[in-house]
């Protein structure tokens, strides 16, 4: 692989982020961080949409203007994304003036070639989608599904896009390219959605919507969200503005979205595309949400969580829990589910008592009975040697998940090799080893076999973990910027002889949460 370009759904900023928002975000961080493990050239975009009828109704009821309303909003999504080590290459916005030019450009393209055209249309109008909804797509009460909200009947003169003129095109597509659309469980939604396809509005009235970007020649309308937001994906790498770095990294490997557009992005998307004749993404990645308490988030049940929420709750001096947790909740694809008492349980066992506390007793172990030294002799061979086995595995295994985007597999399949470890000190006791001088090189190289483990598992775990990461590859005694170590360099032996760590310098990298040291008792 060349490059890796992966590009996450812009946040619409009618209300601050939420664990929905972050959950996207965190994800496409790991895999970010992951490809870059692998020495490929990456790129990560994110960021905001800003335009439309319901950013208009916000900064109305709060008395300011759009722009400063989005101002204002923006700051809380990148401050939330710092909060969280979410470390993306380019932060969009639709109100910047080269996306601006961008969305002219297509819309004038388009245009001149015949596939827009102007005509009078009646339709029911989802204010919460944005979009125009068949009644196909309605429940059995006449409410858009998402929304639960019985669309406006609205009728206007609007340009259209010639999205049915595509549609046979992208049904090949589909068929023909079995990464486009995943998990692959979501492309029979796609196809049946091709069924009743129509040609879609890409303008409204100004009469109807004030903030957007105007029309080019025609005053009276302004361009709608399905050319503007979507086209972020290629103003945000470069498009009309910075050419070298659009050749180095369209087309997109990957963009991440959540399952309620997966339509816009695998239908409308790629139609545009298609008219435009630029090359279209290698796969559109339909995650599934994340409900709390197993409702889904509701302004209405009360129950929206910020991150920065549970942090504070929590006194988290980093995100890592957070971070491990959303990312392992469940299969990623399938809908997660965040309540307070999975959080803590499910950190607790795999950051404190399984990862954490092995590192810790295995170098409080180094440190005793060898004043935290790696003896020349105690370096053990990888052959015939099960933990160097079982290491190598993983490093393969976690590639292979996440060739397929499967990042809780990846994460399973790195605490097992943990646990693996924690088994083998436990069976081969390493403080009985210690008291007899004719097994005390034994017992250096019990240790050794550990520690060697972590090193890698350090590496392996960093994507999802980074500051425990960080903590862990300090206390190994390595030198090198853990951000910078490549999978390719993970080969057994890494650990060298020497001094790697004192009593002053083991700690546990992760403490309970339920923990009398954690909290406000640990700052005291």
């Amino acid at each position: 692989m060349e490059k890796f370009y992966i590009a996450t759904a812009i946040d619409y900023v009618n209300a601050p982020p939420h664990i929905g928002h972050a959950y996207e975000k965190i994800a496409s961080d790991v895999i970010y961080r992951h490809f870059k493990q692998r020495g490929v050239s990456s790129y990560f975009l994110t960021g905001t949409d800003e335009h439309g009828i319901k950013i208009q109704k916000s900064a109305l009821d709060k008395g300011i203007d759009p722009q400063a309303f989005c101002d204002e909003i923006v700051e809380k999504f990148k401050n939330e994304w710092a909060l969280l080590d979410v470390k993306y290459d380019r932060f969009i916005r639709t109100t910047e003036k080269d996306h601006e030019n961008v969305v002219q450009h297509i819309f004038k393209t388009l245009f001149n070639k015949g596939d827009i055209y102007k005509a009078s249309y009646t339709g029911l109008y989802c204010a919460g989608c944005e979009c125009f909804l068949n009644e196909r797509e309605l429940d059995q009460n006449g409410f858009c599904p998402d929304h639960k909200a019985k669309p406006q009947e609205i009728m206007e003169e609007n340009y259209f896009f010639r999205l049915s003129k595509y549609k046979n095109k992208i049904i090949e597509h589909i068929k023909a390219n079995p990464r486009f659309i995943m998990p692959d469980y979501r492309v029979n939604e796609v196809l049946n959605q091709l069924k009743d396809i129509e040609d879609i509005s890409v303008s409204r009235s100004k009469e109807s919507v004030s903030w957007g970007i105007p029309v080019p020649d025609d005053e009276s309308q302004v361009i709608y969200v399905w050319i503007d937001a979507l086209s972020n994906y290629l103003t945000g790498v470069g498009y009309l503005n910075n050419d070298e770095l659009f050749k180095k990294f369209w087309s997109a490997n990957i963009h991440m979205i959540g399952k309620d557009i997966l339509k816009f992005h695998s239908i409308y998307w790629i139609g545009i595309l298609m008219a435009m004749e630029i090359e279209l993404p290698e796969t559109i990645y339909a995650h599934g949400w994340i409900t709390v308490d197993q409702s889904k988030m509701s302004k209405s049940l009360g129950n929206v969580i910020a991150p920065n929420a549970i942090l504070t709750a929590y006194q988290l001096e980093s995100p890592d829990a957070l971070r491990y947790f959303l990312m392992t909740t469940t299969p990623f694809g399938r809908d997660g589910n965040y309540s307070d008492e999975d959080f803590k349980n499910k950190v607790n066992a795999d950051l404190a008592n399984n990862l954490g506390n092995l590192l810790n007793r295995t170098l409080t172990m180094l440190v005793k009975y060898f004043d935290g030294n790696i003896l020349p002799e105690a370096i053990t061979s990888s052959e015939n040697n099960n933990q160097a086995d079982m290491t190598e595995k993983t490093v393969l295994s976690v590639i292979e998940n996440f060739n397929d985007y499967e990042i809780s597999n990846a994460a399973e399949n790195i605490i097992k090799l943990v646990d693996n470890a924690n088994k083998y000190v436990n069976e081969q006791a390493p403080w009985a080893l210690a008291k007899e001088e004719e097994t005390k090189l034994q017992c250096a190289q019990v240790l050794y076999n550990v520690l060697e483990t972590l090193r890698q598992v350090s590496v392996l775990i960093y994507p999802f973990t980074p500051n425990i990461s960080r903590e862990m590859w300090v206390q190994l005694g390595q030198e090198d910027n853990l951000s910078d170590v490549l999978l390719s360099d993970l080969k057994w032996g890494g650990l060298k002889e020497g001094k790697i760590t004192s009593a002053e310098q083991v700690k546990p990298v992760f403490l309970r949460m339920d923990s009398e040291l954690a909290g406000d008792k640990k700052k005291k």
